[in-house]
């Protein structure tokens, strides 16, 4: 329920603000901005979104788990999601999603407000989970008890590079 409050008062006071410089500047102005800031940001989307991917698989070929790769790709699609609605304040927050050193702020922020986000550290063979932010029994530098893992193999499928390819 805070979250349905919380967009609709953002929603409102994008809106506010918008009808606000609107009157201000005038309507052909008002347009050519919204639709400036959208292509502005479909660019850096574009431009972020290639350079994420590109480093995403070689992490995953080094492999390793692309951990900030994927926090940068879902705040590239959330800043586009947020700069297709018509608003100042939206557009704001958009592009301060799709801006590198922006991006990083945001994530300072939100793991200050406590927001738990799961990253992947590696330290020679050894790698582990760990969360930002403390949780209820767990100690930093510890790792998970054997409890906590799951027995025997996981299930799943898996195709061996070293074996021929059979046709029939």
């Amino acid at each position: 329920m805070p979250i349905l409050v919380f967009v609709s008062l953002f929603t409102l006071l994008d809106f506010v603000i918008l009808f606000s410089i609107g009157s201000q500047i005038g309507l052909l102005m008002t347009l050519l901005l919204v639709i400036g800031t959208g292509v502005v940001g479909l660019h850096l989307i574009r431009k972020e979104g290639v350079a994420t991917f590109a480093r995403a698989r070689q992490r995953m070929q080094a492999g390793e788990i692309p951990s900030s790769e994927l926090f940068t790709g879902a705040a590239l699609i959330f800043g586009g999601a947020l700069l297709m609605a018509p608003g100042f304040l939206s557009d704001a927050l958009g592009l301060a999603c799709l801006v590198p050193n922006a991006r990083r702020l945001l994530f300072k922020l939100l793991t200050a407000l406590g927001l738990k986000v799961a990253t992947h550290r590696t330290s020679g063979h050894d790698s582990s989970w760990a969360y930002q932010q403390d949780e209820p029994g767990y100690r930093h530098g510890e790792r998970a008890s054997s409890a906590d893992k799951p027995e025997g193999p996981i299930e799943g499928d898996f195709i061996s590079r070293d074996e021929p390819k059979h046709r029939g």
